[in-house]
């Protein structure tokens, strides 16, 4: 397993996303991701699954045989609902520091979508100025890699799937990756990545499909990252 280090975390370059995933399909993606090696697991106070990720951990820790110290968990706030709370109207410095004392997980911030087709090159780079990790939610772009000629091109060469390239191609940008699946096989399969390496000539061509405006995910509350 690669890492990504920032401010003295030790991230897990590819993590199960688990965004959705309700009851026991939670419970149960966990437990076998942590089984065939994962030891990164996102969730959310937004999701209302962080107790099926919790017994997800806890089955998964005794069947793989770990400590919780192994795997590191990520959770997030959502600035509406604690804010609220705390009589705060923005999403503020205090907000975080009250967030991380109800928090158990580590919280993270600087999550956005990041895929092959999608130019985050402003974004990307504000935060490693900051000395943030940056964390790739939908890095498949909910499903329109597999179909993308280029990457799949390049899989094929290397025996690899269009999906393992193009997690591959954000993990030697240093960039974690969170692909959500409940499938066994999937799941095993987007952890592969770490025995090949994409050439600079192939890392170029993959980074020319970028292109600004190209998400998939794009909810009214979300920032004008764009601009």
């Amino acid at each position: 397993m690669n890492f990504v280090e920032a401010n003295g975390a030790k991230i897990p370059a590819i993590g199960l996303g688990t965004m959705t995933l309700m009851d026991a399909v939670c419970v149960d993606a966990v437990e076998t991701a942590l089984c065939v090696g994962y030891r990164h697991i996102d969730t959310a106070e937004r999701y209302r699954n962080e107790s099926e990720v919790g017994e997800g951990l806890r089955r998964g820790l005794r069947a793989a045989g770990i400590a919780r110290d192994d795997v590191f968990v990520t959770t997030k706030v959502w600035q509406d609902q604690r804010a609220k709370h705390i009589g705060l109207a923005n999403f503020t410095i205090p907000l975080l520091q009250e967030a991380v004392k109800l928090a158990s997980e580590p919280l993270v911030t600087n999550q956005i979508e990041v895929h092959p087709f999608i130019d985050q090159d402003k974004v990307t780079a504000v935060c490693r100025g900051y000395g943030l990790a940056v964390t790739a939610y939908c890095p498949l772009a909910r499903g329109k890699v597999p179909g993308n000629e280029v990457l799949a091109r390049i899989g094929e060469t290397r025996g690899k799937s269009a999906a393992q390239v193009a997690l591959r191609f954000l993990v030697q940008q240093r960039i974690v990756a969170i692909p959500r699946t409940p499938n066994p096989d999937h799941l095993a399969a987007n952890l592969a990545v770490f025995d090949f390496k994409l050439s600079d000539v192939e890392m170029a061509e993959i980074d020319k499909l970028k292109q600004a405006r190209m998400r998939v995910v794009n909810p009214p509350h979300a920032p004008r990252w764009d601009n």
